[in-house]
């Protein structure tokens, strides 16, 4: 709820050291004031904790966390804290510093997909001030875009004016969009100062974890948003800064790619896909995004808080390591530019992009790095899928790897003639076989697996994508919304490579579980796939199906179709939930430590998500009466166990 600018609220709090002008919205917690600081004349915002709210002891922990744990972080990308309620005063309430700008979440709303550099400078921005509250104890949980606020001041005045976005967004409770009108007590920087114009900063602390606190999280509860949870903060594990590296992942791929990476009908399906760590590849969803985001972006995200990024401090150096390759040295002048004019901006950002891509594959080329150089210059197909240089230089690249790979075929057969005597004859019949340049090829495409694909929500990217990964990009809606009930998997994509008749590789960018995945070949038993291991087909369309030893994941069908072109599968199996029972008092709740949220009657049975190991060890306790000892139990996916509390 946004008030009229300028109006009182009837129902307004009345504060002795601050005269509260006009609301600026509500969350589930609080409502959020502009309002005037009369001892020192300043605009401020502050956000008071809903009436009801004040008896819950809970609730008032949290709110007296946030302010403690942002009242002692100064730093330039978080919002300030400058007073909070004493104990005797009726209303309770939060004073932070007004930040004149819209929520990301708005941002993204109406732009859909951000340019991959744009929303890299974005996160950037963010880890710096993530860095410096990890240094200070503090964790926040909580990294969304609806808890991110980007103030902009246009160079011509205190305020960017552009689609309604005066009266500005503000910090907001517990992440409601909020507005507030502008006001002259913040000084205008000269236009010639780039980079100064605008501001990056994550607010709402409100559930953050004082890593040098005591009893914050002794109720066992969840908190915060499932799409955007780290997995151990699901599963009640240890929380620490990784959880928000693992945050930031997921606000990073909104951002490049358009969608959430987990999505879901319901918040329980959004936290079992986190659990399992399934999700398409960025570079897959949205080509322009390119392998080297999209491999920052895995990291970020690993189901392990071990594979992530150490801190944030290690993802920033990374993303800014490949901004500065990009030629962009200045993330925040690129974020003020691009907010000045997103269109024109974005037309001459590309245009330099492809220029600098092409120019970091050929010296990637050019020093033997072929796969470096594959990945610059299909980023800059993906960008230009029609270009004829482009397609001139990666047709000379598939020569080449061509040309090395029957090396490498033939050289074993030249041996072995040479041997017999007749070495001469095989090595002609090779070379004459060499193989072409084939021009469709030089354009990855996407073959199309035989089960449902859900349609992903997406934006379309600014340039043409490749392949007919453009087409699902195209019909992609823009902004967040959940999957249908379809499950969304990544399809195979078929790279460049072999003549017709020569038997073509097949390969894994990824293969989950990493163990007991079995495959059939149109039907047919073959060995058990291995991720670090190819295979070849021949040219045929085939249909390939993988499961898992003891049928403890849902089988998966992939059409492979007829080609020349080798393959590379990304294949994650989502391995079956185990059922427990549990036997005990049916006035009895028990519950489950690893799962903290859930509360199981006696007598009941619930679903147990396992991960990719096919096994998992829980503790049951009685939560109705904590002194009956806990139970431990090993359980295996697509089974049933039961376990015992009756006397």
């Amino acid at each position: 709820m946004v008030a009229s600018a300028g109006k009182r609220s009837g129902r307004a709090p009345d504060l002795a050291k601050y005269d509260v002008l006009d609301e600026l919205g509500h969350g589930g917690m609080a409502t959020v004031y502009r309002a005037l600081d009369k001892r020192l004349l300043r605009d401020v915002a502050i956000k008071v904790l809903h009436p009801h709210l004040r008896e819950s002891r809970e609730i008032a922990h949290r709110f007296s966390v946030e302010a403690k744990a942002v009242a002692k972080l100064r730093h330039p990308n978080i919002v300030e804290v400058f007073d909070v309620s004493s104990e005797d005063e009726p209303e309770q309430y939060l004073v932070v510093e007004l930040v004149r700008g819209p929520t990301l979440r708005k941002i993204l709303q109406r732009e859909g997909a951000l340019p991959p550099e744009i929303g890299a400078a974005i996160v950037v921005e963010l880890l710096s001030g993530i860095a410096h509250a990890h240094a200070a104890g503090v964790v926040h949980r909580d990294v969304k875009p609806e808890n991110v606020l980007v103030e902009h001041r246009s160079a011509g005045g205190p305020l960017s004016q552009r689609d309604g976005l005066a009266p500005a967004s503000v910090p907001s409770a517990s992440g409601a969009p909020s507005q507030s009108p502008p006001s002259g007590d913040r000084k205008t920087p000269s236009p010639s100062n780039a980079g100064e114009r605008v501001a990056v900063k994550l607010t709402d602390f409100g559930i953050a974890k004082l890593l040098d606190a005591q009893g914050v999280t002794s109720t066992g509860q969840v908190l915060g948003s499932p799409a955007h949870m780290a997995p151990e903060q699901i599963e009640g594990g240890d929380v620490d800064g990784r959880a928000d590296v693992f945050g930031l992942g997921v606000l990073m791929y909104e951002c490049l790619v358009g969608h959430l990476p987990f999505l879901g009908n319901n918040p329980a399906q959004v936290l079992r896909r986190v659990l399992d760590g399934v999700y398409a590849p960025a570079e897959r969803e949205r080509p322009v995004v390119g392998k080297v985001w999209s491999q920052i972006l895995d990291r970020a995200l690993a189901r392990r808080a071990e594979a992530r990024f150490a801190d944030a401090q290690a993802m920033r150096e990374a993303i800014t390591a490949e901004l500065t390759r990009l030629g962009m040295s200045s993330p925040r002048k690129e974020i003020e530019a691009w907010l000045d004019d997103p269109a024109g901006w974005t037309e001459e950002h590309d245009k330099r992009l492809i220029e600098r891509l092409c120019k970091l594959g050929a010296a990637a080329r050019k020093r033997g790095d072929a796969v470096a150089a594959a990945s610059d210059y299909n980023r800059a197909l993906a960008y230009a899928p029609n270009d004829p240089s482009l397609l001139r230089v990666v047709a000379s690249m598939q020569r080449s790897e061509a040309r090395a790979r029957l090396v490498r075929r033939v050289a074993p057969l030249a041996l072995g003639a040479l041997v017999l005597g007749s070495g001469a004859y095989f090595v002609a019949k090779a070379l004459k076989a060499s193989p072409g340049y084939d021009p469709i090829g030089a354009v990855p495409a996407t073959a199309e697996p035989s089960e449902t694909v859900a349609a992903r929500p997406s934006s379309a990217p600014r340039a043409p994508a490749s392949g007919a990964r453009s087409s699902e990009v195209a019909a992609a809606s823009s902004g967040t919304a959940s999957a249908p009930a379809t499950r969304t998997i990544a399809t195979p994509v078929v790279v460049p490579s072999a003549k017709v008749g020569v038997p073509r590789t097949v390969s894994f960018t990824r293969l989950s579980p990493p163990f007991g995945v079995q495959m059939t070949i149109d039907g047919a038993p073959a060995p058990e796939p291995d991720p670090t291991k190819s295979f070849t087909l021949d040219d045929k369309a085939h249909t390939l199906v993988f499961t898992c030893k003891g049928d403890v994941c849902a089988p998966r069908t992939i059409q492979v179709p007829a080609g020349d072109n080798n393959v590379e599968l990304d294949v994650a199996l989502v391995i079956a939930h185990a059922k427990l029972v549990v036997e005990g008092d049916p006035t009895h709740s028990y519950g489950i430590q690893e799962l903290p949220t859930v509360n199981v009657p006696g007598g009941g049975e619930i679903e147990v998500p396992m991960g990719t190991s096919g096994t998992r060890q829980v503790h049951v306790f009685d939560r109705t009466d904590p002194s009956i000892a806990t139970q431990v139990i090993t359980l295996a996916a697509g089974k049933r166990a039961t376990i015992s509390f009756k006397r």
